[in-house]
């Protein structure tokens, strides 16, 4: 017995059920579109909006709290500091503001510090106290430091005098070098007692070769 013939009829809208990409044989471009939005402040409200996430390492951020600018307070006044220290007592006085340093005795005084050694005031202070002696060898290291910042000698802790005087030998102000020499060893390592008198006859040669190196 033969079925009776089927009629199949075709939907309005299945042309809208195969106009996808999975359906796109001949390679045609297509343009979808993205509903537009109904305009309402509340559907924006609720609306979940995607952000970038940011990446940690292109900002830093120092949150220090109320007390913050004590933080660049301490900075700065570690800068300041630092800065006094290089200026004023760093690099053994290389970078002193301060020309001369006063010591409270002779034996202080070395190569490292006596050109920024005072001399000329722990001669007042020996000649306050009466101490000629103590003065004439204040007098004399002066005399050193003076031909020593002129580039005559080089001061040394372990040098003699004549190794000095051998430094000078060419210098007009050599003979007077030699003879204020004379006048220290004498009165200081011969512990010779110096009144007033002797010791400005003594003082006034010394003041004659600071003139003459000057």
């Amino acid at each position: 017995m033969q079925e009776p013939e089927q009629i199949r009829e075709f939907d309005e809208d299945f042309k809208d059920r195969y106009s996808s990409n999975k359906y796109n044989y001949e390679g045609t471009k297509i343009v979808t579109k993205t509903p537009e939005g109904s305009g309402n402040y509340e559907d924006y409200k609720n609306e979940k909006i995607k952000q970038k996430e940011k990446n940690d390492s292109e900002s830093v951020i120092i949150n220090l709290g109320p007390l913050g600018w004590l933080f660049y307070l301490a900075i700065a006044i570690a800068v300041v500091y630092l800065v006094y220290i290089l200026l004023n007592e760093g690099g053994s006085g290389l970078f002193s503001s301060k020309n001369n340093k006063t010591l409270n005795d002779f034996d202080e005084i070395t190569a490292e510090n006596i050109e920024h050694t005072d001399i000329h005031t722990l001669i007042k202070n020996a000649e306050s106290d009466n101490n000629y002696r103590l003065a004439i060898r204040y007098y004399y290291l002066l005399v050193l430091k003076t031909l020593s910042l002129k580039n005559y000698i080089k001061f040394e802790d372990d040098k003699t005098n004549s190794e000095y005087l051998n430094e000078i030998s060419q210098k007009p102000f050599s003979n007077q070098f030699e003879y204020i020499s004379y006048l220290y060893n004498y009165i200081w390592y011969g512990k010779f007692a110096v009144n007033i008198n002797q010791y400005t006859k003594a003082k006034n040669n010394f003041l004659t070769l600071l003139n003459q190196v000057k």
